[in-house]
């Protein structure tokens, strides 16, 4: 039996209120619960929206938040009902995390757009003065103008990405003969391959909710992004007047988790004990350390991580490698037994959710072998870490391409198909191509090896990082922006 809607709210009562709801996946939730902070920060009310079955990733960070700011107003937790079995998904698989199979995502889309009636029952018993969702929510502009109140949309990835992918999505390089292109009419001349860009023209399902997606931003209020004007000054001009989009960016959003609490249970609480992994660490020499994550939705193929391991392994450097527990079943756990006695004392492997934020604030970590998700790549840019990149879906290649030819902070591996190493269905092992161990271990050895390149890198990334922690204090870029839209909101009210 589905649970009827329930909201949890603490009385307090604000000039401006705000509702946040993100689309129901970690590097989605994981920022938009950081907004709603800074949001309360400057006294605003919020209230944060997602479903039962994710209730328990936010709680702790919310109750945490609102015992230890008790001057600011405490944000409140809505939940809605999610229609799992509706849409043909088993009970709890309510987030996009679980997803195995290219049909349960179609169904898992499904279930997200049936959320529209108690969502709209909610806006109707809270009545905010403004809501932010998710670029992936673009049903919420209709819920919000049936009540009279601006949406703004938030994109969880860079400013670059979005200005690339919009002149690509209009130069459509896929109906070209040439094998690569240069993305026209951006700030920088960006060489990327067509088998590196998703051709979403061969998927209905997809290509109707990206127009959906557009639509919806274009009639909405303005969008909010998690980065920060000193990052990528181009690409927030080119977005804001080439592109004619309003836009704040409010980031780097993770800096506001300033306490060890904060960045050790931030998303979810960590397989590892804190100091169990901080002491690790403790025991290596500073930038020694090579953090590997992959992010919250990747799931590769036996073949792939066997490469990855081969690579870690022969590089001869210590590393840090954060592995999805699913991943390893019947004869890769037996694998990985192994493996993990082979580099004792030099890897130490995490078995689902790790202190990410802890891990690469620690001044052994040298760099980090990253997906290029957005929220890994702006915490590795807040923390001042170099990347090995090896990105493999959605906005990845595009983030690539930021960190390693514009930001120049990074050494790519060289992949060159979207998907690469990715498992798409549940125990099918379709492999479209792989990255090779011995091509990860020669990126990793031109980031870790101390030399002039490594050093220009490391210098650049120790800059971003003071940049970063400078925008969002006040008076910086970001923390202006947000004053910025927090006013115009509170004014539209009034």
């Amino acid at each position: 039996m589905i649970p009827s809607l329930t909201v949890m709210e603490p009385k307090t009562p604000q000039d401006l209120h705000v509702l946040f709801f993100p689309f129901m996946a970690p590097g989605h939730m994981i920022p938009m619960l950081d907004i709603a902070k800074l949001f309360s920060h400057l006294r605003v009310q919020t209230t944060f929206v997602t479903t039962f079955g994710n209730a328990s990733l936010v709680q702790t960070t919310i109750n945490h938040f609102n015992s230890t700011n008790s001057s600011n107003p405490p944000i409140k937790l809505a939940l809605l009902p999610f229609p799992s079995t509706e849409a043909g998904l088993s009970p709890g698989y309510e987030n996009a995390a679980y997803i195995t199979s290219l049909d349960m995502g179609a169904n898992f889309i499904k279930a997200v757009t049936m959320l529209r009636q108690p969502f709209d029952q909610l806006l109707q018993q809270l009545l905010p003065d403004a809501i932010l969702t998710d670029s992936f929510l673009p049903w919420t502009l209709d819920s919000a103008l049936k009540i009279g109140i601006p949406r703004l949309v938030f994109h969880g990835t860079s400013f670059f990405a979005m200005c690339a992918s919009h002149s690509v999505e209009q130069y459509d390089p896929h109906s070209r003969p040439e094998e690569s292109f240069f993305v026209p009419d951006i700030p920088h001349s960006i060489h990327l391959l067509k088998s590196q860009v998703s051709n979403w023209k061969t998927n209905p399902l997809i290509m109707e909710m990206m127009r959906a997606m557009q639509e919806a931003e274009e009639k909405s209020y303005g969008a909010v992004m998690n980065s920060f004007y000193e990052l990528e000054p181009d690409y927030v001009n080119h977005y804001r007047n080439a592109m004619g989009r309003r836009v704040w960016h409010v980031g780097p959003v993770s800096l506001c988790n300033e306490n060890i609490f904060d960045m050790s249970t931030r998303g979810d609480k960590p397989v590892i004990d804190k100091d169990e992994c901080l002491n690790w660490l403790d025991n290596k020499k500073p930038n020694s350390v090579l953090y590997v994550c992959f992010g919250s939705v990747s799931r590769f193929t036996t073949t792939q991580l066997h490469e990855i391991a081969l690579g870690l392994e022969s590089s001869q450097q210590a590393f840090i490698w954060v592995v999805k527990k699913e991943l390893f079943q019947d004869e890769r756990e037996e694998l990985m037994e192994e493996y993990e006695k082979r580099v004792e004392g030099r890897g130490l492997i995490i078995r689902g959710w790790a202190p990410q934020m802890l891990i690469l604030n620690h001044d052994a970590i040298g760099g980090f072998l990253t997906h290029c998700g957005w929220n890994s790549t702006l915490e590795a840019v807040s923390a001042g870490v170099p990347m090995v990149t090896m990105p493999m879906l959605a906005d990845q290649f595009y983030n690539e391409r930021l960190v390693v030819d514009v930001l120049k902070i990074g050494v790519g591996v060289g992949v060159k198909e979207y998907g690469t190493g990715q498992r798409f269905g549940a125990g099918i092992e379709k492999v479209v191509s792989v990255v090779h161990g011995e091509d990860i271990e020669k990126a990793v050895l031109r980031l870790m090896t101390v030399g002039e390149e490594d050093e220009v890198m490391r210098r650049r990334a120790r800059e971003l990082k003071v940049s970063a922690k400078m925008a969002i204090e006040k008076g910086g870029s970001s923390y202006l922006d947000i004053c910025k839209l927090v006013q115009e909101l509170t004014h539209k009210k009034n």
